[in-house]
C-alpha cells in the first residue's frame, strides 16, 4: 500500500506517520506540508509545497496512492471564520480534489472532531464548518472516505503537539492520559489508535463512514 499523509508534523500525523512506517504492508509513504518532518526513512519521501490551495505544479508527483491520511488541522480559538474556514474546508478540499481526479481508486480518511455537526448548519462555527468540510468530501468519488471524530488524543511515542497549551496539558496530565483513554474509550484515544485504526480501514474498508472515539479504539 502506498500512502500520502497530509499533516505529518502535527501531533496527530506524528502518531499516523510512525504506525506508517512501522506497518510491514505499507510499501512507502509520500509527507505533503508546509515544512518536513525532519525524519528520515527508508518508505518516506517528503514534498514541501508552500500553497495547500494549489497542487498544480506537483500533480505529476501525486498519483499511484492508495489511501490517503489527511491530518491538517487547527484549532478554532481566535480565528475569525473566514480563516478557519479557509484552513480547514479550503485546504482539505483543494487536496481532496486533486488526489480523487488522480487517484479514483484511493480511500480518504479525515481527521474531523467529536461533536462536529453534521448538518453543517449549527450555531458553533467549528462544528459547522467541520460538519460542511465532511459532507463535501463525502460527495467525492473516492473508493471508499471515512471520517474520524476523536475527542482527546493521548500523545505516545515521543509524539509532542506544536500547540503550546495543549503540550503543557499533555505534560502535566502524562502519566493520566493511558488510564483514560482505557477508562473513557468514548471520550479519548490515542495517536497510535488513530494510526492504527486508518490502516485497518484503508486496508480492510468498513460499512459506514464516520468513526467517532469509541469506533476508532475498537477498530
Amino acid at each position: 500500500m502506498n500512502v500520502i499523509l497530509f499533516g505529518a508534523t502535527g501531533m496527530v500525523g506524528q502518531g499516523v506517520l510512525r504506525e506508517c512506517l512501522l506497518d510491514p504492508e505499507v510499501r512507502s509513504v509520500l509527507s505533503v506540508g508546509r515544512s518536513a518532518t525532519g525524519q528520515q526513512h527508508e518508505k518516506l519521501r517528503e514534498l514541501v509545497h508552500k500553497d495547500l490551495l494549489d497542487y498544480s505544479a506537483i500533480e505529476s508527483q501525486l498519483s499511484g496512492f492508495d489511501a490517503c491520511f489527511f491530518c491538517l488541522g487547527v484549532t478554532s480559538a481566535g480565528m475569525s471564520e473566514e480563516k478557519y474556514r479557509k484552513v480547514t474546508y479550503d485546504i482539505t478540499m483543494a487536496a481532496a480534489e486533486t488526489l480523487v481526479k488522480l487517484n479514483p481508486g484511493m480511500t480518504f480518511i479525515y481527521v474531523s472532531g467529536m461533536g462536529t455537526d453534521s448538518t453543517g448548519r449549527g450555531r458553533t462555527m467549528w462544528a459547522r464548518i467541520k460538519g460542511q468540510t465532511e459532507n463535501a468530501l463525502l460527495r467525492l468519488p473516492f473508493k471508499a472516505v471515512f471520517l474520524f471524530r476523536p475527542g482527546f488524543i493521548a500523545p505516545q511515542h515521543g509524539v509532542r503537539s506544536k500547540t503550546r497549551l495543549y503540550q503543557a496539558f499533555y505534560t502535566v496530565l502524562g502519566p493520566l492520559l493511558p488510564w483514560l483513554v482505557k477508562v473513557a474509550p468514548k471520550y479519548g484515544t490515542s495517536t497510535e489508535q488513530v494510526g492504527r485504526a486508518m490502516l485497518q480501514l484503508a486496508k480492510r474498508g468498513a460499512p459506514k463512514a464516520v468513526f467517532e472515539n469509541v469506533d476508532i479504539n475498537g477498530v
